[in-house]
């Protein structure tokens, strides 16, 4: 009796594909799996008496294929993947592969097009609902939420920057139907659970990599039609760690704008990371003034703290807008020239 992929349960085949490959690469494949799979794995590999010939040339064929899938998703995405792997194994062999490898990859839902270019993302949903693009955009890497968001219409970008932060749960039914559209188009399919995205952190992520100008049309914006949306946004646009983005000379440049007594205060509250950063982007002399002002100061209430930061952050931004420092950020626009 012949022995099939079909024969064998997806633990079975990574012990047979490890024991095939030797000790050696076995090893190596052990480096990037978790404590939990690596004891499955060692069990099973320790349960497993023999392994016929038939059996390794079936599980090397299939993880051969599976390799090949993936490769081709990473040059091209589905697309691309499954024109190349009907050419090479067939139509029917093709979803088979495919299918295995989507179902595997998949742990949200939309995954399978986050792989895909922001450019070829644009041209499915772009002529869609605010709703269901700020909805698409919600599951996607903030890169390429960004570059969508940054060639969308001027009027369409804070529509759906607006819904994406007010998004909370999605139900299923919802994301099926907007992923049946999808793919149609990008032959992929995967399932998923109730999920919570979207929200400010989201929105942040989003604008803090679009370049400068769509960032400030879209705040401007927000401004009129939901200023408390809009300030509770730009709370969390830049916090006072981020000053670790800046380079020294733009942190000499905002120095200068602080006060001693209020940086003493936002830096009683920073990790060491920072603090060491604002005191090596000061004199010696002057530095050692404000570790002794916040070794005497005493205990400070955080609320404190957190208004000597936010004060702070007010002076970044201000010389960012000014164009007197350059914060580094998604877009391009850290590029100096």
């Amino acid at each position: 009796m012949g022995v099939n992929s079909s024969d064998l349960e997806g633990i079975q085949k990574a012990a047979i594909l490890l024991i095939t490959l030797g000790p050696e690469k076995a090893a190596t494949i052990f480096k990037h799996l978790k404590e939990d799979e690596i004891e499955q794995l060692t069990l099973e590999i320790a349960n497993t008496r023999s392994v016929s010939p038939a059996e390794k040339e079936i599980v090397l064929n299939e993880f051969y294929e599976v390799c090949l899938a993936q490769q081709y998703i990473a040059e091209g995405g589905i697309g691309y993947a499954k024109d190349l792997l009907q050419k090479a194994l067939g139509e029917e062999k093709a979803k088979e592969v495919l299918g295995k490898l989507t179902a595997s990859l998949q742990v949200r839902p939309f995954e399978f097009i986050r792989k895909t270019e922001a450019s070829q993302i644009l041209n499915f949903i772009q002529d869609e609902h605010p709703q269901t693009i700020a909805l698409i955009l919600s599951y996607l890497s903030s890169t390429q939420a960004a570059g969508i968001v940054s060639t969308l219409s001027p009027e369409k970008q804070t529509d759906v920057v607006r819904r994406i932060a007010l998004m909370d749960r999605t139900s299923p039914d919802v994301i099926k139907e907007v992923e049946g559209i999808l793919e149609q188009k990008l032959a992929s399919l995967v399932n998923q659970d109730y999920t919570i995205v979207g929200g400010i952190d989201s929105v942040v992520e989003v604008l803090n990599t679009v370049d400068r100008g769509t960032e400030k049309h879209i705040m401007e914006e927000l401004e009129i039609g939901d200023p408390e949306l809009a300030d509770e946004i730009r709370k969390k646009m830049f916090v006072f760690e981020d000053i670790l983005m800046l380079d020294d000379r733009s942190i000499q440049r905002v120095l200068r704008e602080v006060e001693n007594s209020e940086l003493a205060i936002a830096l009683k509250g920073a990790n060491e990371e920072v603090q060491n950063v604002i005191f090596n982007n000061m004199s010696t002399r002057l530095s050692a003034m404000i570790k002794e002002d916040m070794e005497y100061m005493g205990p400070v209430r955080m609320k404190d703290v957190e208004e000597a930061q936010q004060k702070i952050v007010n002076i970044i931004r201000k010389l960012e807008d000014s164009a007197e420092i350059v914060i580094s950020r998604g877009g391009g626009d850290e590029i100096v020239v």
